[in-house]
């Protein structure tokens, strides 16, 4: 069974920084595109960055530099580093992949910028 763990979420002032971590299990992690989205409460889920399996990023707009994805193969880890966050950053965020032409989702972490 494939089991996506989130966690490093929390308070943070804006324009703090915040690395969140989501810990996979149940696959041949190296081999899987991983990706980072978000939701906020009467919202869709966001795609906020992807990494494919040779480690090519892809981010939407609104992060491109100030967040960056990465992935540890041998922790069969992908990484979250968020910098300058504002308060529309705020949202649960949540590790995704895709497996057997399924998407598979963790429970989220929860990010609040907030003075």
């Amino acid at each position: 069974q494939v089991h996506l763990v989130e966690s490093g979420g929390g308070l943070v002032q804006p324009g703090g920084s915040l690395r969140l971590s989501c810990v996979v299990s149940g696959i041949n992690f190296r081999l899987h595109p991983m990706n980072w989205y978000r939701q906020t409460p009467g919202k869709q889920r966001e795609l906020v960055a992807g990494i494919t399996s040779d480690s090519n990023t892809n981010y939407v707009d609104s992060v491109k530099d100030r967040f960056t994805i990465s992935r540890d193969n041998a922790r069969a880890t992908v990484y979250l580093r968020m910098n300058s966050l504002r308060p529309d950053d705020t949202a649960v965020y949540y590790c995704n992949t895709d497996y057997r032409g399924n998407q598979v989702w963790g429970r989220g972490t929860q990010v609040t910028v907030s003075s």
